[in-house]
């Protein structure tokens, strides 16, 4: 049963710790061999049980076999696995210098269950042997001839007499005929107390109708032997749990005569085992219901019928980990078993639970729930977290976000509503923290969506599932085409045709707007190159959208400059399109390469100019071309009903202004020819909207322009 210790550390706890165990062996029972013999012996036993502790995975069959030898050692008392389980613990830990081992402490629990196993195992077959040969001297006792009787009847006095187990022959009434002093101790009797004694008065009344029923199957003759555990009742009336083993002796012809029962106290063993079912479903530091307990709860509230209903609190600490790291681990710790004492005085109804789900998080389960009920409780939740903790020296507060689901158990599965729990709590997170927020099927289905378009992004760049359109950008001094600008699509296969605004936040969140504003940059100026050597120099110049995001990245120059030369195009057939926000907030690398695309020929435009910073005196060291202002401020231009005369005013100041700076305006979001014909009047120089065109194939420009070269083709300058 050895083996090899890895050093001469993990050697010396090994052997300490046999010393040690050898001893308390020692002192529960005597084992017929010399201490030194004995500790070499149980040092054998150490080594399996630290292997046990320090393998990866778990078998539990090497551990059970070292509690069937102890037992066969002769050391059988419960006292003896008493003993054995609690040095099987944090001592075997020290002893193998696996104290500070997360794991290895998790592994301890299963390695004491299964010691206790095979010592308990072992204990119950050495009892059943017992008791066979106390049946069979019975039986010999009576067959026998008188002098067979007399031995056999010594024997049997001997072995009734001197069992540690309790033994107790009653008759077919069921009244004791015989008790051992084994038996009297257990139950707090006398042995003469128990002569004549009926055996119903040792029933106790918590006792399992199942096995009752079994023993007056015995005594009717039904059945010819019992083994269960089975709760008696001691002289003071409290309960005895015993392993009891009953067998039935019938007379020459089959009539039941007496009873011989014997049993064992396992009191000690059945605390023991409770201890570790209690260490298997509850958190080692809250003493609340861990992961595995709140699923089967979870998984039995959801069995309880159709018209059931369970709603979730599931919460997670803001802020927590700047805490831990802060104040140190010790304090998190202190503060998460606070909390925990908090959500537990909260939930303390029986249909209620609470449990750690791991790190912060925890979750609450209210059965026969509705949604009025678990909203109040949430908001107990926040409040009561919301009250400082005095730990260390410190007053703490901490705030949660709770996500809330309430349902009736027919409409989804407890996976199903643990994974809408999660995704609620994500939601609260993301709208600011320190609130709870219900389950939403509807944002649900667009939060599915969204993931769905993130995921399927990379493979679309790549099988070309986007395409372009172009919008017209007309000069107004003469309704004449003088652009246009690119706007890239999405051809989804499950969602249609979809716009910028569904799928370029989601490009820019997860990096990919800097491959997609490549691709779209290639295939604007390949449209542009066909449009250059179909209308010359009356060909548009082709806006492109650049998202801030791309203007972070060390290539850009080369990549532009790369497409633009690939395409044969001079630099000025392409503009390039910042946000007002992202180009006013460029400063060093960024700066430094719209200054490089400009150097090279390359028009830069402010999109959607006036609904950011507007920082004009910043503008003037930019190397813009031209600005683009917002369509936001189109409805008040033109429009003698407007009650708010502001946005013209605004209209006018920034044409003004951006001329001053020498920068051409184009006004975007223009609908109306009364609109149009104000902006050519303030002097705007271009504009694009609906008035013109919407955006639409590299046809539909091709079209226009060849209308516009037919009605006024000595007019068309650039």
């Amino acid at each position: 049963m050895g083996s090899t210790v890895p050093d001469g550390t993990e050697r010396d706890g090994v052997s300490a710790f046999a010393e040690v165990w050898a001893a308390a062996l020692a002192e529960t029972g005597y084992a017929g061999m010399d201490q030194r013999t004995l500790v070499a012996r149980v040092r054998e036993y150490t080594e399996v049980l630290a292997e046990a502790v320090r393998t990866e995975r778990f078998a539990p069959e090497p551990v059970e076999r070292v509690g069937v030898a102890v037992v066969e050692l002769r050391f059988a008392a419960a006292r003896t696995l008493a003993a054995s389980v609690r040095l099987i613990g944090e001592d075997l830990l020290r002893a193998v210098g696996a104290e500070g081992d997360p794991t290895a402490a998790r592994r301890v629990p299963a390695v004491q269950g299964a010691f206790a196993a095979g010592f308990t195992t072992a204990m119950q077959d050495r009892i059943f042997r017992d008791q066979e040969a106390i049946r069979r001297a019975a039986l010999d006792a009576r067959r026998g001839a008188e002098s067979a009787l007399l031995a056999s009847e010594a024997r049997f006095r001997a072995m009734f007499t001197q069992a540690a187990v309790g033994i107790c022959i009653s008759d077919a009434d069921g009244h004791v005929i015989e008790a051992n002093a084994a038996l009297a101790d257990m139950l707090g009797y006398r042995v003469s107390q128990l002569r004549h004694m009926p055996v119903t008065e040792l029933r106790h009344p918590d006792e399992d109708p199942e096995a009752v029923n079994s023993l007056d199957a015995l005594r009717s003759g039904e059945r010819d032997h019992f083994r269960g555990e089975r709760l008696l009742r001691r002289a003071d009336g409290s309960p005895l749990r015993t392993d009891l083993s009953v067998s039935l002796v019938r007379d020459e012809v089959g009539v039941p005569q007496f009873l011989v029962a014997m049993a064992e106290d396992v009191t000690e063993r059945h605390q023991l085992q409770q201890r570790l079912r209690h260490q298997a479903d509850h958190d080692p530091l809250t003493g609340l219901a861990n992961r595995a307990l709140f699923a089967e709860r979870l998984a039995t509230a959801f069995a309880r019928g159709d018209d059931h209903r369970v709603g979730l609190c599931y919460l997670d600490l803001d802020g927590f980990k700047v805490i831990n790291d802060s104040l140190g681990h010790d304090i998190g710790d202190e503060l998460l078993v606070a909390i925990a004492a908090r959500l537990d005085h909260l939930v303390s109804a029986e249909d209620r639970m609470v449990a750690r789900m791991g790190g912060d998080e925890f979750v609450v389960l209210v059965e026969n729930s509705t949604r009025a009920n678990l909203e109040a409780l949430a908001g107990r939740i926040l409040r009561a977290l919301a009250e400082p903790i005095p730990i260390g020296g410190h007053r703490l507060a901490v705030s949660a976000s709770i996500g809330l689901v309430e349902r009736a158990v027919a409409d989804a599965t407890p996976a199903e509503t643990m994974r809408d729990a999660d995704v609620t709590l994500y939601w609260a997170k993301a709208d600011g923290k320190n609130r709870w927020v219900a389950y939403d099927p509807e944002r649900n289905a667009r939060e599915v969506a969204r993931f769905t378009l993130s995921a399927r992004m990379p493979a679309a760049v790549e099988s070309e599932e986007f395409y372009v359109d172009y919008q017209p950008i007309v000069r107004l001094s003469d309704g004449a085409m003088t652009g246009v600008e690119a706007l890239v699509r999405w051809a989804h296969p499950e969602f249609g045709r979809l716009g910028p605004d569904r799928f370029i936040g989601l490009a820019e969140e997860t990096g990919l707007i800097v491959a997609l504003g490549r691709w779209v940059l290639r295939e604007a100026a390949g449209q542009a190159r066909r449009w250059r050597d179909r209308y010359g120099d009356r060909a548009p110049v082709v806006s492109v959208n650049l998202a801030a995001r791309q203007t972070q990245e060390p290539d850009l120059v080369a990549d532009v400059s790369t497409i633009i030369a690939a395409a044969g195009l001079p630099p000025s057939s392409i503009q390039l399109e910042l946000t007002e926000s992202a180009i006013m907030g460029t400063t060093g690398g960024p700066l430094r390469t719209l200054r490089e695309l400009a150097d090279l020929g390359i028009r830069i435009a402010i999109d959607d100019f006036g609904t950011g910073y507007s920082n004009l005196a910043y503008l003037r060291h930019l190397p813009v071309h031209a600005i683009k202002l917002a369509g936001s401020f189109m409805e008040g231009v033109g429009n003698p009903h407007t009650l708010d005369p502001g946005d013209e005013t605004i209209v006018t100041t920034l044409v003004s202004l951006s001329h001053a700076l020498g920068h051409q305006v184009i006004a975007e979001g223009v609908e109306d020819s009364a609109q149009a014909d104000r902006l050519r009047e303030i002097g705007c120089d271009s504009a694009q909207g609906w008035l013109f065109a919407k955006a639409g194939p590299p046809g539909e420009i091709e079209r226009m322009l060849d209308q516009q070269l037919l009605t006024a083709p000595a007019q068309r300058t650039r």
